[in-house]
């Protein structure tokens, strides 16, 4: 008997027809909203190397002072109300979207340290029935080598979470997230 996959047991189609068509949202900080703001450009590939043209990302991060808009963060009233900290947007035929955002601020962590400033990023794709959790780090910021989460994962394969500047494109940053494969992202359980 052929196994006919049903909308319970893969993506599909499904999340672009009820999320990404009518619900995408990459200007997560819009103009007027205070900090750095950056282009943050997301690309997919596959085991192969071949962009995954039929994803989607959603981003979350503090703003530039390490608040975050939500209700959990004691600092949430300080939040510019412009600012969403949430993002949303599906991926093209060469695997890549677009977020309008700016720098995220250092963040709190527990026992008072401190987190580098990251972007959390959920990945929903064909092929993966639970979305898929990341960070973004910033290469070259002194505060990764800190960074509480960042230390836990193996030197070698940390260079997979951090975001590059576009050497051709001032202020936007560069991310690559590879499924599978040499230089597999690194996943986190949440």
């Amino acid at each position: 008997m052929e196994h006919v996959p049903t909308p319970s047991s893969t993506v599909g189609p499904f999340l672009h027809l009820g999320l990404t068509e009518k619900h995408s949202l990459t200007e997560v900080a819009p103009p007027a909203v205070e900090g750095r703001h950056i282009v943050l450009r997301c690309r997919i590939l596959d085991a192969d190397g071949a962009p995954v043209n039929d994803a989607m990302i959603e981003i979350w991060q503090a703003d530039a002072q390490g608040r975050y808009r939500h209700p959990d963060d004691p600092r949430v009233n300080e939040c510019d109300p412009r600012f969403l900290g949430f993002g949303r947007a599906a991926t093209d035929e060469e695997g890549c979207c677009e977020f309008r955002t700016i720098m995220p601020g250092v963040v709190p962590a527990p026992n008072g340290t401190s987190q580098a400033p990251h972007i959390s990023l959920a990945i929903y794709s064909r092929g993966i029935l639970l979305q898929l959790y990341t960070r973004i780090y910033f290469a070259g910021d002194p505060a990764n080598e800190q960074d509480p989460v960042l230390v836990l994962v193996p030197k070698e394969r940390r260079s997979t979470l951090m975001a590059v500047a576009d050497s051709s494109h001032a202020g936007r940053w560069l991310f690559d997230i590879r499924m599978r494969g040499e230089n597999e992202t690194v996943f986190f359980d949440v």
